[in-house]
């Protein structure tokens, strides 16, 4: 059996040094405003996998309690991809992208990509971030925040 699953996240954005994406610091004069670390992709990876899965969302199983505030969201990532293991799926591949106009992401595609492998033990060729602007259009266009969009496949053994 295969299954699909999509997954989304957006926040926006507050002055700050850095920003968090599939585990990887990037410099920036924007930082995400959120409960967590604010790693959008890493959540919306999650979510991805939970639908596809048929597990429900990340809110099902992290709250925003103070349990969880500031928490590193690779955490996140690495209890979820556990939980659809046990459940014998396996991904065949991740397709993500983030979508904002600064910083820009295309030159740490290959750092994110390389860092989701190690965290959920994947081949180089089974992910690929890709990086767009919204061409000043709407709050991405004038630098509002940030979005992440993830469409993954699962296998079930």
């Amino acid at each position: 059996m295969i299954s699909v699953g999509h997954g989304y996240d957006s926040h926006r954005f507050k002055d700050g040094d850095f920003i968090l994406l599939g585990g990887v610091k990037i410099s920036s004069k924007r930082s995400i405003v959120a409960h967590s670390d604010g790693d959008i992709l890493a959540h919306a990876i999650c979510d991805a996998l939970l639908g596809a899965s048929g597990k429900g969302d990340l809110g099902k199983y992290f709250d925003s309690s103070d349990k969880y505030k500031d928490m590193d969201s690779t955490f996140f990532l690495k209890h979820i991809n556990d939980i659809i293991i046990k459940d014998g799926f396996s991904i065949v591949n991740i397709d993500a992208t983030i979508v904002t106009e600064k910083p820009r992401i295309s030159k740490y595609s290959k750092k994110i990509e390389d860092s989701l492998c190690c965290i959920l033990d994947l081949k180089e060729n089974q992910i690929n971030i890709k990086s767009k602007t919204n061409d000043k259009l709407g709050y991405v266009g004038r630098d509002e925040g940030m979005e992440a969009h993830v469409a993954l496949l699962l296998e079930k053994k």
